[in-house]
């Protein structure tokens, strides 16, 4: 078994390029860690189930998606995410994304 190395972290704004949304990452799995029914039927492309997959507030709606690593890249646009949870997992936004609430909070 290989080790694989998560590009992106939580709180960082992403783009999926494959169906074209931006969004922010809420967590991360080290690899697909969902069911072969969903991977079946809701994969196109087939991306590798053993790279890290990522948990995405979607911008602009009130979805949350599951996306492997290979259909997102960095989103440099600096625009806000617009997502009703977004303050259920973040406090602020910076340069680099958004700032992880603390367990506390």
């Amino acid at each position: 078994m290989s080790l694989s190395f998560a590009k992106f972290s939580i709180g960082q704004i992403v783009r999926n390029h494959l169906f074209d949304y931006r969004g922010v990452i809420i967590d991360v799995d080290p690899r697909f860690m969902g069911t072969e029914e969903w991977y079946q039927s809701a994969t196109k492309t087939n991306p590798p189930k053993a790279e890290p997959w990522y948990h995405v507030l979607v911008d602009g709606s009130d979805n949350q998606t599951y996306v492997a690593e290979k259909n997102l890249e960095l989103d440099v646009t600096g625009q806000p995410i617009r997502h009703p949870d977004i303050n259920d997992y973040f406090t602020s936004q910076h340069n680099e994304g958004y700032v992880l609430k603390s367990k506390n909070n």
